[in-house]
Order: C-alpha cells, then sequence, then structure tokens
C-alpha cells in the first residue's frame, strides 16, 4: 500500500495525513472546504518545524513530507488509485454511512476502508459497503503525530487480511497497534469517557471546583492532564457523541452523559476549539499552552 486517502482535514485529518506522509506514503487529503485543507496544511507545516526545533527532522525532511500531500475538495477525484482509505470525519454516523457508501463505489476492489471512529460499529459502518471484510476501525490517538497508539479494531466481517495488512502498516508508521474487538468505545474510550463523565458529575453535584479536581486526578493518580481539561482538548463535543454511543449500544445508565455537559454543548461550550469549556481559552497563548502539553 502506498497511496493513502485521509477524509476529513479537521484535528485527526490532519494529524493522520501528517504521519503517513511524514513516513513516506503518498496521500491525498480530502475536504469539502477548501478554507479546512488550507489549514490543515499549515498545522501540519508548524507541528513539522516544532519537530524540527527539537532536532528530530530536517528542513529537507519537512520538504519531502509536505510534497506527499496533495489536497482534494472531491473524494471522487482522490479515491480512483487509493490502496487504503482513512475515513476521519465528524463522530456522526449517518455521515459515515454516507461517506462509506460513496467511497466503496469510487475505490478500487483492492483498496481497504478504515475509519478512525473512536466508538461507532465497524460492523454497522461495513454493512454500508459491498466489501465489509475490507473495513476495519484505525483508531488513532490525538495528536496523531505524537501519540504512539492504534487501537485496530475488526469487525464481524473482517478479514484476517486486512487486519493483518494495517496491523503491519501500522507498525511501519512508527505506532504501537492493539487489537480490539468491536464493541461501542471499544477499549480507550470504554475507559476513559465514564472516567471523564465522573469527574464532570463530581463538578455537578458541588463536590470540587474545576482545577481542584483536575489538580486531585494530576497529583494523586499521575495523570499528565486532569480529566476536566482533557476533556477540552478533545472537545466537549467529541466527548458528548462518544457517551452517547456508549449509552445507546449498551443501555446502561452508567454511561448516560452528565446534565452540565450537554448543556455546556448546546451553548457552545466545546473547549479549547470554541475559545471556552471548563476553562476560558479566549486568550489563544492559553489554547497553545494547552496543546503542546501534548507536544513535549
Amino acid at each position: 500500500m502506498k497511496n493513502i486517502v485521509v477524509i476529513g482535514a479537521g484535528t485527526m485529518g490532519n494529524g493522520i495525513a501528517h504521519t503517513f506522509a511524514q513516513s513516506g506514503f503518498s496521500v491525498s487529503l480530502v475536504d469539502v472546504k477548501q478554507d479546512n485543507l488550507d489549514l490543515a496544511l499549515k498545522t501540519i507545516t508548524n507541528n513539522l518545524d516544532r519537530i524540527i526545533a527539537k532536532g528530530n527532522l530536517t528542513d529537507d525532511e519537512k520538504k519531502e513530507t509536505l510534497g506527499n500531500i496533495r489536497t482534494f475538495t472531491n473524494i471522487a477525484d482522490a479515491a480512483t488509485d487509493a490502496d487504503l482509505i482513512v475515513e476521519a470525519a465528524t463522530e456522526n454516523l449517518e455521515l459515515k454511512l454516507k461517506i462509506f457508501q460513496q467511497i466503496d463505489e469510487l475505490a478500487p476492489e483492492r483498496c481497504i476502508l478504515a475509519t478512525n471512529t473512536s466508538s461507532i460499529s465497524i460492523t454497522q459502518i461495513a454493512a454500508a459497503t459491498q466489501r465489509p471484510e475490507k473495513v476495519i476501525g484505525m483508531h488513532f490517538m490525538n495528536p496523531v503525530p505524537i501519540m504512539k497508539l492504534v487501537e485496530i479494531i475488526k469487525g464481524y466481517s473482517t478479514s484476517k487480511d486486512t487486519f493483518d495488512a494495517i496491523f503491519e502498516m501500522s507498525k511501519n508508521l512508527g505506532k504501537v497497534p492493539v487489537e480490539v474487538n468491536d464493541y461501542p468505545g471499544f477499549v480507550a474510550n470504554r475507559i476513559l469517557m465514564p472516567m471523564i463523565n465522573e469527574a464532570i458529575e463530581t463538578l455537578y453535584n458541588g463536590v470540587a471546583g474545576v482545577e481542584e479536581i483536575d489538580t486531585v486526578m494530576k497529583l494523586g493518580m499521575a495523570h499528565p492532564m486532569g480529566p476536566l481539561q482533557l476533556a477540552d482538548f478533545i472537545g466537549l463535543d467529541v466527548c458528548l457523541a462518544i457517551l452517547n454511543v456508549m449509552h445507546d449500544g449498551f443501555k446502561n445508565p452508567k454511561y448516560a452523559p452528565n446534565p452540565l455537559l450537554v448543556n455546556m454543548v448546546m451553548a457552545g461550550k466545546k473547549g479549547v476549539k470554541s475559545g471556552e469549556g471548563f476553562y476560558d481559552y479566549s486568550d489563544s497563548k492559553k489554547a497553545e499552552k494547552v496543546s503542546k502539553m501534548f507536544l513535549k
């Protein structure tokens, strides 16, 4: 596999494109808006500059990485010669099903279709295609160029050849792939999101304040970032979407999102990306500081 298509130029999509391009793959980054693509390339360039500043990349390697990325606003222009397509669109089932129906029609038969979903059923997504044996989950962690883990999720029909190919490719990206079965939230978010939700519940019940809760978890549990600040970094809307998927999938009230989280998302308080969540990021330097905590 050499030709990689990444669908979605947001935080995860540009990170996935960056990672593949830096590993020498030819990457086609697709988004419906050119502005999103332009911002993605700017973000990738800035992140490469950070790596250079740490002495882990040369200027020539940066140019080569950027040269490996092309951008498209039309999936049809990118998918026809793809060996692997990685979908990294918004965590919305209807949108993902629509994308997979489209890329299944456009991509060559050999092409593997992967999704970066953090919670939605791989089996359900695969059922929207005529090649369920070639559909798999590749759940990268944020920020993708830095974090080593990739959850490799097998759907009900995912073939061994597909799994083995993606598992080995993940190693070639310098990642540590972990085999996971197809249940809501997989492993990472099935454990993480209830913790974040419980931290919000603790705040909601007045047990302690935002900074106090985060301080307890950082100093008492050796977490690099408190759960409320981590939720801001992930995006409160993303946390809500994942909790809703798990709540719907398991029918277990322990996964029900706290009312405070629901209200904050409805009010547009989505964390770092909106400028306000549990913390105030209206000062761009504060938002940059949070991001750099993961880029050390």
